[in-house]
């Protein structure tokens, strides 16, 4: 045996007879995602002015990913013939045996004084642990400077994604590049290209070349602009033409590139769906035989069937991946409903709807695929009318299809709009870039669990993975694509790689503190942590008392707050931990760096009121969101500006509520809160009326106020009304009527009385 591999054992021996430190281990090493075991030992080991390369044959393709260390230099690869040769120093890539008892998938790393091993079974997951090596590069004070280590580590899952979409907008090659780099460092292993759309055709298809000559190019250049003017296309080489697309030859260097990182590159052509620019070429394959008319393909027509049939055969040989994505999804399918082409075809073939109608194509282009060698992925409207056998289903609406599906034994990549739509708000919406709605901060993604709790223990195994979505209708830069990307993407990294046991939102928003140096240093455009401070009062119904809690997305101390309404400045209180008020305040915070205030003042009202806890009657009942259902309106906690923060409670009729103080009040002041927030159709009401009533039965007006915010208002607003009495009024019971002018959703909360 050699002293290097007596060395090695000897060092095995004592890491497995210690405990793993991950406390002090995160300290020192800032990882994303967490390894499963990682334990820090004495000693460090310093590069050198240039670091020889060891690998037994299989990993010496791999080595090369070495070359890409910022700051390291290195020999060329040298081979290892044997485990008992191996060198004592330097980088050494070794193949597992049976006594390292490593699992197939996983790597171990070692760091000693001489150098870095690196074992594996694979290349795979040697590729793994060579991108762990380059991430510690740029995360550590001194990336030539590793402290002795060992990690070992290996995936939750096989299947870890991003998906971009490249239609909505096109990005040149050289970003998708530098997008796949860091793919790789966070260990992602699937890039999900989105290359058709109805807003643009972005792959050569030397057999259709109109798909690139006019159907790649369109007449305005952000998405917005072209699908609220026309939504027509353009000739490549107009003055007017806006897209571009990529050609066989850079889709194939892309596909490599990616492969290099230990990457795979899933492509998604629409179908039967989301056609439009498809149908604006060659509208003899809609239902209406014209262009612009419909996005669908004309199932009954055998014509769109050897149009798909043909792409697919070249898209299949330009990208070796396994699944082809086919998209399936939001077909309109009433073009299908009155098309004596389609209806001939159900009457053939003996089915009933239209969901049979494309379950029937999905099925064809599968069999085709499969043909091909290639395993179909759809997103889970496949799973109308039946779903081909072995075929995977994105599941996107929520978790339900993801559970349908798992359920029925397909196998399932969850990547929910709750969770992993990273077109989403992050912060709030009136400080951030116009996006499609919705609201995903970073904690929701990193508090993401792929694995539902609707899937039978015995079908677990079906659920493969998850993926965050990048749709680009509001992305018209790269810069914005990795402004929303960054740093969710980080967080998702960590939810699909690490054992959810070690989750823990706090040391991962520790760690990730050292990554934005990582960001800066490729130059990524990433959202910066808001200033804002976020206030949370929460009642407590025994002490009569508020908690007031604080918090922003910023790491390190630095708020500053007042409980007497004037405005916070350097000089005011330092938030160090929730603080408790016995009386009614109003509460300011800001965020302070040094002397000044870099962030603005928010303000929160902790109420201590006489209607807190009493007994409320609902003349109309609740819908949608039940919030703390009876308590809501009287729990002494106020909603914020989420509508599905817990607080806030909905009305699809008018609110008409009834609070029993269980004895006469003398009344000073109400205020109720509503909340306008058109992204879950949720309005405020037309005018809020308060009336009074000493036996429950006769009610007399106490005052009424109109709305005065319009509907159209983009962002969400809560609003106060408030009555305010000439003179104090007696009462037994407090009745509030609302009415719901846009027949949609009322989102009311807290009833407060003095």
């Amino acid at each position: 045996m050699t002293q290097y591999a007596r060395r090695l054992v000897l060092g095995l021996l004592v890491l497995s007879s210690m405990a793993v430190i991950p406390a002090l281990a995160q300290n020192q090493l800032s990882l994303i995602p967490e390894p499963n075991t990682l334990e820090i030992h004495e000693g460090e080991f310093v590069f050198p002015s240039v670091t020889p390369v060891y690998a037994f044959d299989e990993f010496s393709d791999v080595a090369l990913l070495l070359s890409e260390h910022p700051y390291a230099h290195f020999t060329p690869v040298e081979r290892i013939k044997s485990h008992k040769r191996i060198p004592e120093n330097g980088v050494r890539l070794i193949r597992a045996r049976e006594e390292d008892k490593l699992p197939a998938d996983a790597y171990r790393l070692v760091v000693d004084t001489g150098g870095v091993t690196i074992t594996a079974h694979q290349p795979a997951a040697i590729i793994n642990g060579i991108l762990t090596l380059l991430q510690l590069a740029y995360t550590q004070p001194d990336g030539r400077i590793l402290p002795a280590m060992m990690i070992e580590d290996r995936p939750r899952f096989a299947y870890r994604g991003l998906h971009l979409d490249v239609s909505r907008h096109f990005y040149p090659l050289s970003f998708l590049k530098k997008f796949i780099d860091l793919m790789a460092l966070y260990k992602f292993n699937m890039f999900h290209w989105h290359l058709t759309d109805g807003a643009g055709w972005r792959l050569e298809i030397k057999q259709y070349p109109e798909l690139t000559r006019k159907a790649a190019w369109r007449t305005h250049v952000t998405w917005k602009d072209w699908w609220q003017n026309g939504r027509r296309y353009l000739n490549e080489g107009d003055p007017n033409a806006s897209g571009g697309y990529y050609t066989q030859n850079e889709a194939r260097e892309l596909v490599a590139y990616a492969a290099r990182k230990g990457i795979t590159v899933i492509p998604e052509i629409e179908m039967p769906g989301h056609s439009d620019e498809v149908l604006a070429v060659y509208p003899e394959l809609s239902c209406s035989g014209q262009a612009y008319q419909h996005a669908e393909f004309c199932i009954g027509n055998e014509e769109s069937f050897t149009f798909l049939t043909n792409v697919l055969n070249e898209v299949a040989d330009v990208f070796p991946s396994e699944y082809i994505h086919i998209g399936g999804d939001e077909a309109g399918k009433e073009s299908w409903k009155t098309c004596p082409k389609c209806q001939a075809l159900m009457e053939k073939e003996g089915l009933k709807t239209v969901d049979e109608l494309q379950s029937y194509a999905v099925k064809r282009i599968d069999a085709f695929l499969k043909t091909k060698g290639k395993k179909l992925i759809g997103w889970d409207e496949i799973l109308e009318g039946g779903i081909p056998e072995g075929a995977t289903v994105m599941s996107w609406r929520g978790e339900e299809g993801g559970i349908q599906a798992a359920n029925a034994g397909h196998n399932v990549i969850m990547t929910p709009n709750s969770h992993l739509y990273f077109d989403y708000y992050q912060s709030d919406p009136r400080t951030q870039p116009e996006a499609i709605g919705g609201y995903i901060p970073l904690r929701n993604v990193y508090e993401y669990e792929p694995i539902p709790a609707g899937v039978a223990a015995d079908k677990v195994i079906h659920i493969l993975g998850a993926q965050g979505n990048i749709w680009t209708e509001y992305m018209p830069t790269t810069e914005q694509v990795e402004y929303m990307a960054f740093p969710r993407a980080l967080a998702l990294a960590e939810v699909v790689w690490s054992d959810p046991k070690q989750r823990d939102w706090k040391d991962f928003n520790e760690r990730l503190q050292q990554h934005y140096k990582l960001l800066q240093k490729f130059h990524v455009n990433y959202y910066r942590p808001s200033y804002r401070v976020d206030i949370a009062v929460h009642f407590n119904p025994d002490t009569l008392t508020n908690t007031v809690s604080m918090s922003t997305e910023q790491y390190g101390p630095g708020i500053r707050y007042t409980t007497d309404g004037k405005e916070p400045d350097a000089k005011s209180a330092l938030y160090t931990e929730p603080i408790e008020l016995s009386v009614p305040a109003t509460v300011k915070a800001a965020y302070f760096v040094d002397s000044g205030r870099v962030g603005p003042v928010t303000m929160a009202k902790a109420d201590v009121h006489k209607a807190i806890g009493k007994t409320v009657s609902y003349q109309t009942p609740w819908d949608t969101y039940a919030a703390e259902e009876t308590r809501t309106l009287v729990n002494g906690s106020k909603g914020g500006q989420r509508a599905d923060d817990g607080q806030w409670q909905g009305f699809r009729n008018n609110v008409d509520v009834t609070v029993d103080f269980e004895r006469r009040e003398e009344l000073h002041r109400v205020a109720v809160d509503f909340l306008q927030d058109r992204a879950v159709n949720g309005y405020l009401p037309g005018e809020v009326k308060v009336l009074l009533s000493d036996n429950g039965k006769n009610f007399r007006e106490a005052g009424t106020l109109v709305n005065d915010i319009s509907p159209e208002e983009r962002f969400p607003v809560s609003k106060t009304f408030e009555f305010q009495f000439d003179s104090p009024q007696t009462a037994r019971y407090l009745r509030i009527v609302a009415t719901n002018v846009q027949h949609e959703l009322l989102l009311t909360d807290e009833v407060v009385v003095y």
